[in-house]
């Protein structure tokens, strides 16, 4: 038999198909960026990632012993939230709630793209609320001036989410997109 000499459409096109996907298996894709941008774009986010992690380590993990004796821990959701609102000023409230929801923006925002299978909303809401539990603890526990507070925690997560829906699912979808190619029709 002879074989038909390709048309120059699919001569071009050659390179990136592949065999054709075994049964039950999803075709082969490849990324929709080339190799140097997605890791210029890791790099970048990790260089973000390092520099965020000084700054919160430096905000919440600094001792503060004039602020000793004004600590209480607080393990009861909601409770130092109505704390700010029914007590404090209005701008200090909003300085520490709004604050707080800052804090877990990064991780919305960088984590999706360091970490391709962590970019679901669900991965990085859950490492974000064990990272900032994790600084809660060493707060109430080891640093003077600091407390444990749930609510803390439920803003930086919130913060997170907040990041996350406005940047870092587009931002993790276009540097870890995969495109799908056709399966050839043979």
């Amino acid at each position: 038999m002879t074989r038909a000499v390709p048309r120059l459409p699919e001569v071009l096109s050659a390179p990136w198909r592949r065999a054709p996907a075994a049964k039950g298996r999803r075709p082969a894709a490849r990324h929709a960026l080339p190799l140097p941008v997605r890791l210029a774009a890791m790099l970048v986010a990790f260089a973000f990632m390092v520099a965020f992690a000084v700054v919160l380590a430096r905000i919440t993990l600094e001792p503060s012993p004039a602020s000793a004796h004004l600590t209480h821990s607080n393990v009861h959701p909601g409770r130092s939230l109505r704390a700010y609102l029914e007590q404090a000023r209005t701008v200090d409230a909003m300085r520490q709630i709004g604050g707080n929801v800052l804090l877990g923006v990064p991780f919305g925002v960088l984590v999706p793209v360091l970490a391709p299978r962590a970019r679901g909303v669900l991965h990085v809401v859950a490492l974000t609320a064990l990272v900032m539990l994790m600084v809660e603890l060493v707060q109430g526990a080891l640093i003077t001036g600091r407390a444990f507070d749930i609510d803390d925690v439920l803003l930086n997560t919130s913060g997170a989410l907040l990041g996350w829906l406005l940047l870092g699912r587009r931002l993790g979808r276009a540097v870890h997109r995969r495109v799908r190619t056709p399966e050839s029709s043979d």
